[in-house]
């Protein structure tokens, strides 16, 4: 099982939940790497819902493990992408030619889902109706506050800016127009003083 137990945060970090079946013609469903363990348990939960689903699926570095699977399941589409970057012109026709009532699911990273919930939320789908759930890594999606670039697959802290290359604090503090948490210089007020690296939640 590919699921964590986030610990308490405060108020703007994102809370994930798990995903159910909802009632609706179309469904969207977007995942990447062990977010396809969460789509296959809930089309166990419906044994129609898939015939009405459009799957965007990244493997990363799960490759082919789940691919086969989610053939399986008999989606009305399913797109396999190298990238979310390559499935985003994908992911916004579908939202463009969106009929009312469509039903969103996203699982997988924290970085897919927060990227792939801005896309929704900007044809005007609200974040509260799109369902969350949280499989595999827990690497974070930062921005530097200091020169604005992202740096993807955060997963110590204090880490190095991939952009400008600044010592950054890893603070829960979470942009949803950035779809990234935010990077503070974590050397400030004592440069030079970089406390050692240390694995996120360890």
């Amino acid at each position: 099982m590919s699921t964590f137990e986030f610990p308490p945060s405060i108020t703007s970090r994102p809370v994930y939940g798990k995903l159910e079946p909802r009632p609706g013609k179309h469904h969207l469903m977007i995942a990447d790497a062990e977010g396809a363990e969460a789509l296959i348990e809930l089309a166990a939960q419906d044994a129609g819902l898939m015939s009405r689903a459009h799957i965007i699926y990244i493997p990363g570095a799960t490759g082919d493990t789940y691919i086969s699977q989610l053939k399986d399941l008999g989606p009305a589409q399913l797109y396999v992408g190298p990238s979310y970057e390559a499935a985003v012109p994908r992911l916004r026709r579908v939202l463009q030619d969106a009929h009312m009532g469509l039903q969103v699911y996203l699982t997988g990273t924290e970085g897919l889902m927060g990227q792939a919930m801005n896309e929704a939320t900007n044809v005007g789908i609200p974040h509260t109706g799109i369902q969350t759930e949280h499989r595999g890594s827990v690497a974070r999606r930062m921005q530097c506050v200091h020169c604005k670039g992202i740096t993807e697959n955060v997963m110590v802290d204090p880490f190095v800016c991939s952009h400008c290359g600044l010592h950054l604090f890893v603070r829960d503090h979470y942009s949803r127009r950035h779809a990234a948490y935010q990077g503070v210089r974590v050397d400030a007020e004592d440069p030079g003083n970089i406390p050692p690296a240390t694995e996120l939640y360890s």
